[in-house]
């Protein structure tokens, strides 16, 4: 598998062609959306002018119609983008790699990772699935909503995840369900209140306390097997997901369930869209969508998930 620097060499030099043709479709771009956002901005100001009244629904449906309008302004440079630079981007990554930029990981697998309580709705695209190195390894972009109604009966909907979602094959097939997740309660309120909230949770299985302090501060673990939680979480594969954690810079969530590891880590955005307002040619632009790549793919190689350190029952 091609390293980070070999891949931004792939960026720049075996793509160039490419990014320059979307380099200049993207200042076209800029430029038809700030002269629409303008005039669009203008008319609903004119429109709210002159009818005084429902300020909250004319600023909901100004927000939603002008998501809309920009997300059907950018559809074509999004499409040829994947198509032109992610797609080949993953292939450098590995031949064997499929892609499809519009579906994702599929609802029941994530539901399945157990890693948060049951969405109301899934969206998703940007997935990738393929072997590598003799493991069978999918992720995709995930945005997973709850829906809530107010005393009112207004729906609204919350965010419970949104990054890339990770699933691969472990060398054992698990009794029991262990759940690795970031340790907000320790990290906010110290060791002795932080511990008794993560003893309190009720919504996960027993806590499992770890022997590793640096991993104790940043995770907290939940399992119906004690035993066989400790077990997979030797001190060496401990050590992997706080290197993996710190090398992605997001809060991490991992499970083990079946014979399966899940990972998921928060971002803010869908990780593989081009940017609109930045140049395709900048560094920092093309590190991020390569250095994403990688991280996502190279997790076969990061843990170690390839060697038989286990054997399945």
């Amino acid at each position: 598998m091609k390293n980070v620097s070999e891949l931004t060499d792939f960026y720049y030099k075996s793509l160039y062609p490419a990014l320059q043709k979307l380099e200049a479709d993207r200042k076209g771009l800029r430029k038809k959306i700030v002269i629409v956002a303008a005039i669009y901005t203008f008319l609903v100001a004119l429109i709210t002018y002159n009818i005084n009244t429902a300020y909250d629904f004319i600023f909901v449906a100004y927000i939603a119609l002008g998501t809309i309008i920009y997300k059907f302004m950018i559809h074509d440079y999004t499409h040829e983008f994947k198509m032109n630079v992610i797609k080949p981007l993953i292939k450098a990554i590995d031949s064997s790699l499929l892609y499809s930029s519009k579906t994702h990981v599929s609802d029941y697998i994530f539901n399945r990772s157990d890693l948060f309580s049951t969405p109301d709705r899934i969206n998703g695209n940007d997935y990738v699935k393929g072997n590598i190195d003799g493991i069978n390894i999918q992720f995709s972009d995930i945005h997973a909503e709850k829906r809530t109604k107010s005393s009112k009966g207004r729906s609204s909907w919350h965010t419970l995840f949104q990054g890339l979602f990770i699933v691969a094959e472990f060398h054992k097939n698990f009794e029991g369900q262990t759940v690795v997740l970031p340790d907000s309660a320790q990290n906010t309120f110290g060791n002795l209140i932080g511990n008794w909230l993560q003893s309190k949770n009720m919504a996960r299985d027993e806590l499992v306390k770890m022997d590793d302090p640096e991993f104790e501060k940043e995770f907290v673990v939940y399992s119906t097997n004690q035993v066989e939680a400790r077990y997979i979480l030797s001190h060496s594969l401990m050590k992997k997901l706080l290197i993996f954690k710190k090398k992605s810079n997001h809060p991490l969530h991992v499970s083990f369930i079946g014979d399966h590891i899940h990972m998921a880590l928060e971002y803010d955005k869908d990780l593989f869209e081009p940017s609109v307002f930045k140049s395709l040619l900048d560094y920092k632009v093309a590190m991020e969508y390569v250095q994403t790549l990688h991280l996502a793919i190279g997790i076969v190689q990061e843990l170690k998930l390839n060697q038989k350190l286990w054997s399945k029952k």
